[in-house]
């Protein structure tokens, strides 16, 4: 009978671990976070009145079937618009979920129907559907309302975030508290922490149903820190930080890169104040810690017409999924 894994998280990094794990013989379930609010997301908010969707197709993409026409497709939504008043910056992928929202009438159905499309090897589920947005309040008292402002700050970036919520709070998605009950392991990151996978923990449900689970939990180290959220944090800091939003939940295996970085690509990273994440985690105890080389040898080019600020250097999906194989075969 196949694992069931369910990848906790949004962004670039869910998408770098589905795509390196819809290989493997397992049941591949993606909870996705539902608030973000920057480049074409605030757009599709706004006009379309609709729920944020990058990470949803992003995740869609990631495990979308790579051979012939399907493959085709993948580019095609991932594909974003250089040209055109009012277009550019969106993507088509982007685009193409709104306009099947407003066919159906739903926004679920148009996820569900995207998927078939894509021929997707898993499942992608919203973690709510209540329209909620980020908040961050600061060790000084000042308070961030947008993932956006969080996430690329105007504010001294240097200030730990004290508290972290969700205006509404917002309702956990039944199928997405469903799937983590039925879990055998939970994968939580890579991602910013702060915005890409705490919002989905904050969300009323889902921290209590990760603590019901029985799911061993894995947690994948981010590569680097990250200026306005996790500002000179070390690996231990990132575990505490998310057992702490997670209640009592305890990881059981984290997963962090022991490669050096290139030379380069530092000086990048050190001119944005972010660095390689210490690794302070113990040897022993409870807690597997498992260090490996994960980093990708590629660097991330964007397109010019995207806004939003992204990681130059990422982890490699085919390394990743190895090492998690390793842990769900032992």
């Amino acid at each position: 009978m196949r694992k069931k894994v369910v990848v906790i998280g949004g962004g670039t990094g869910s998408f770098v671990v589905l795509k390196g794990l819809k290989k493997y013989p397992i049941d591949l379930t993606a909870v996705v976070s539902m608030s973000d609010s920057g480049g074409s997301n605030k757009r599709i908010r706004d006009e379309f009145g609709q729920l944020p969707t990058s990470d949803i197709r992003s995740c869609l993409v990631a495990l979308s079937d790579e051979e012939g026409e399907i493959g085709l497709l993948r580019k095609l939504f991932m594909y974003r618009f250089e040209k055109g008043q009012g277009i550019s910056g969106m993507t088509f992928g982007n685009l193409f979920i709104a306009a099947l929202s407003d066919i159906l009438g739903s926004q679920k159905d148009a996820i569900s129907q995207t998927g078939k499309i894509l021929r997707i090897n898993g499942k992608v589920i919203p973690v709510t559907f209540t329209n909620t947005h980020l908040f961050a309040k600061y060790e000084n008292g000042l308070v961030a309302n947008e993932e956006h402002f969080i996430d690329e700050p105007k504010h001294d970036g240097t200030l730990k975030i004290k508290k972290l919520y969700l205006e509404p709070e917002g309702e956990a998605n039944a199928d997405a508290v469903r799937a983590i009950s039925e879990a055998d392991y939970i994968l939580i990151g890579p991602g910013d922490l702060f915005t890409s996978i705490l919002p989905n923990i904050l969300v009323k449900g889902i921290a209590e149903a990760i603590k019901n689970s029985s799911a061993k939990k894995i947690y994948t180290m981010n590569l680097m820190t990250k200026y306005g959220q996790t500002y000179n944090f070390s690996a231990q800091d990132h575990v505490s930080a998310l057992e702490q939003y997670l209640g009592g939940s305890k990881i059981s295996h984290v997963l962090i890169n022991s490669s050096p970085f290139p030379a380069e690509i530092l000086k990048l990273y050190e001119a944005l104040h972010e660095f390689p994440v210490k690794d302070d985690l113990p040897g022993d105890g409870d807690l597997r810690v498992i260090r490996h080389n994960l980093i990708s040898t590629e660097k991330t080019e964007k397109s010019s017409s995207d806004i939003v600020k992204r990681s130059l250097i990422r982890h490699n999906p085919e390394k990743l999924a190895e090492q998690i194989m390793k842990i769900i075969g032992s």
